[in-house]
């Protein structure tokens, strides 16, 4: 007959999960997925030289609508070139709203001509809301 070290055999341990364990390796891989997510965006944009200016404000609400004028006087849209005519047409078919904004984004570089241009396509689309991106002058 065996020796018994410990208590009766009526009397047994139930296995157990333990949580806090799971939760660390649930926020680990979650955060290790956001992480490779972002890092696979690819955000792209038009290389421009922009002005400088020293009294800009920063846009703190959502992003405008944005609109680039590189040196050579073409316009692009989300990186996608577009023409004047077809600026407009876009902005006819979004759904009206009275704070839709338009941020123009142009070259130091680009002619005073293309970006009027640009501006009289907004405005043909009816929207008042427009603004300039610049670089901060102080570091």
């Amino acid at each position: 007959m065996p020796v018994k070290l410990q208590g009766s055999d009526d009397h047994e341990e139930d296995a157990r999960i333990e949580v806090v364990p799971l939760i660390d390796i649930m926020f680990f891989l979650l955060a290790s997925f956001m992480l490779v997510s972002i890092s696979m965006t690819n955000i792209s944009r038009v290389d421009l030289k922009l002005p400088t200016s020293t009294t800009s404000v920063p846009e703190i609400k959502t992003p405008p609508i944005h609109i680039a004028v590189d040196a050579n006087g073409i316009m692009t849209w989300d990186t996608q070139i577009v023409t004047a005519t077809e600026i407009t047409d876009r902005l006819l078919a979004l759904p009206p709203d009275p704070e839709t904004k338009v941020m123009i984004a142009a070259d130091e570089e680009s002619r005073h001509k293309q970006v009027i241009a640009l501006m009289d396509a907004i405005k043909a689309a009816k929207i008042d809301r427009i603004s300039f991106e610049t670089k901060s002058a102080n570091p």
